[in-house]
């Protein structure tokens, strides 16, 4: 066994809160080896991402962290702990000898700044490189993280590079000082399957090559599989957990393990609805917890329906006369003009393409970022004209509408962003806003039937009418979901188009929003086309699939035979990059 390189000793992290405290992390105790990737899992709210700042000397006021406990430095001349030091002292260490990857990439990131000039100036504090010196080593470093075109990004603003460049540009940049610990947060969510492996990938490659020890923090246990040593399960700021992988995948002890393991779903199996981690624990009216002694195959057999169910179900969708009809449609962007204003190089979004979608029926579109999935699901809505094509709804082109005409078909075709947060306006009610789109419409005899429309909304997606006059900035992000989903059946649309609508959120909770569009899908009559990037989200929710790659399709057919038979070395790719857990 390898000595200690990082020992966090009774570590108690609180909040105070216009009187009340709240304690984040409870007293923990782990320790992280060389060469080790230690993973700590665990729903938002666990602690993880709070242990880690604790770690990292970034608690800011209102948090405190209590003077018992102890964040120990293993270096090599002597241990240090990290919590006794003044905050100029610990920046010596901090990008130096412990780094950090932070969940979000375009947050951490400076949008004023290039890509190389943010990895340049930790060379230049840390390092004391000139600038040119520290210009050799960020593309040296680009090219160990395997970013394409390494001198161009070099020169590149965060906007103009993708979510998984922007992610492997904070890693060279957390990586540039060749730090003994790095602490990954959540680097991989929201990610496509491909660039998630790529990036799990190059970190184990990098530990390897560097002898660092890593502490990977993440919510899908299905990516611990893939690259750590040991797991630390944590659950309402405490460690309910510890081991190393194959034990806790194999014999989990505690019923919210289970519960975490379950929540994904499987791909060997169909399931009516997803198990979630209250089918394994609950809290009682005391708050205290109780573990139900439920194994994890017992609850996948009740819920399991066979491929007959599932294929006669389909029968009767696929009987009935198309809602929606695609036809050639296209949306192109100008690249690149000549000198006399004409385009002379055309980036193709989506490229000529033409389907069906079924009353009752849920589409999957799968595919890499890149490959034209929400251009299509906005092009088919006319959020974004299309260059050519055409989208047949109740016997219209859509295509040919203007915007006044086109507004009368807004009622029966919505749409659920990915991003909850950014799609609700944070100065207004969720109760307004969720009420907003029956106002513009005139739906409701008047404003007080419409509130207690909101309110029977509210109840229906999981939340609660009390919570009507709440802004956006008090809900989860499970909740904010809720929310958005809420506001899209405001309007009882007919067809809805999920874009990306459960990426990044807690397995637990995706599971939990999966089960209740399904469940509403069932009450009433929904059409969907489910949009994501995750093939094991898409093969559950959907009928049929479409998988996309760059403005084509690339397959089509049912969900099961594309999983079970893909005909396409493309769709074979994403299948393989899907985390085995």
């Amino acid at each position: 066994m390898s000595e200690p390189l990082l020992e966090v000793i009774n570590l108690t992290t609180e909040f105070s809160s216009e009187g009340n405290i709240t304690k984040a992390v409870k007293g923990i105790s782990f320790e992280l080896r060389r060469g080790e990737i230690l993973a700590i899992v665990g729903e938002s709210g666990s602690g993880k991402s709070v242990t880690s700042l604790s770690a990292m000397g970034l608690i800011k006021k209102p948090g405190r962290i209590s003077p018992e406990s102890q964040v120990i430095f293993h270096s090599k001349q002597e241990p240090v702990n990290f919590i006794s030091l003044e905050d100029s002292d610990m920046r010596k260490y901090r990008g130096n000898r412990i780094a950090m990857i932070f969940q979000e990439p375009m947050t951490s990131l400076n949008p004023v700044f290039t890509c190389g000039d943010q990895v340049d100036e930790a060379l230049i504090l840390h390092l004391g490189l000139t600038k040119r010196q520290a210009k050799k080593r960020t593309i040296e470093l680009f090219k160990e993280v395997l970013l394409p075109r390494p001198e161009e990004i070099y020169n590149s603003y965060p906007h103009q590079i993708s979510g998984g460049q922007k992610q492997r540009v904070m890693i060279a940049m957390a990586i540039s000082c060749n730090p003994d610990i790095l602490i990954a947060d959540e680097p991989t969510t929201a990610l496509d399957v491909t660039v998630q492996k790529s990036i799990l990938k190059l970190l184990k490659s990098l530990q390897l090559r560097l002898g660092m020890g890593i502490i990977f923090i993440t919510h899908d246990l299905g990516v611990v599989a893939e690259i750590a040593d040991r797991v630390v399960v944590m659950y309402r700021g405490d460690i309910v957990e510890e081991g190393n992988v194959k034990e806790v995948f194999h014999e989990p002890k505690h019923a919210y393990t289970k519960g975490l393991l379950a929540c994904r779903p499987p791909m060997d199996k169909i399931l009516k609805k997803l198990p979630t981690v209250n089918d394994f624990l609950e809290i009682d009216t005391n708050g205290k917890l109780i573990q139900r002694s439920t194994s994890i195959s017992s609850i996948i057999n009740q819920l399991e329906i066979s491929k007959v169910e599932r294929n006669q179900h389909q029968q009767v969708i696929y009987s009935q006369n198309p809602l929606l009809s695609i036809k050639d449609l296209s949306v192109h962007y100008p690249l690149k003009k000549g000198w006399l204003g004409n385009t002379i190089k055309v980036l193709k979004a989506v490229d000529s393409l033409s389907f069906d979608v079924f009353p009752g029926e849920t589409l999957g579109l799968v595919g890499e970022s890149g490959c034209g999935k929400t251009t299509l699901g906005r092009a088919i809505l006319q959020l974004i004209r299309p260059t050519n094509g055409q989208v047949i709804y109740k016997g219209s082109n859509l295509c040919k509408l203007d915007d006044n005409a086109m507004r009368e078909y807004r009622k029966d075709l919505q749409i659920i962003f990915q991003d909850p947060y950014s799609s609700l306006n944070p100065r207004i009610t969720i109760g307004a806003a969720i009420k907003e789109p029956m106002d513009v419409h005139g739906i409701g005899i008047d404003s007080k039937a419409r509130k207690e429309k909101v309110e029977e909304l509210l109840d229906k997606v999981g939340l609660s009418a009390e919570m009507y006059n709440r802004y956006p900035h008090e809900f989860s992000g499970g909740q904010r979901q809720r929310v958005c989903i809420a506001r899209a059946l405001a309007v009882n649309p007919r067809f809805i188009i999920c874009d990306e609508s459960v990426s990044a959120l807690d397995v637990s909770v995706q599971a939990q929003v999966l089960n209740l569009l399904n469940d509403l899908k069932k009450d009433f009559g929904f059409t969907y086309i489910f949009i994501s990037h995750d093939l094991s989200v898409v093969k559950y929710m959907s009928d049929r699939m479409i998988v996309m790659n760059q403005g084509k399709i690339e397959e089509m057919g049912m969900a099961d035979d594309i999983y079970e038979h893909p005909k396409k070395e493309y769709t074979k790719r994403l299948i393989d990059a899907i985390p085995k857990g």
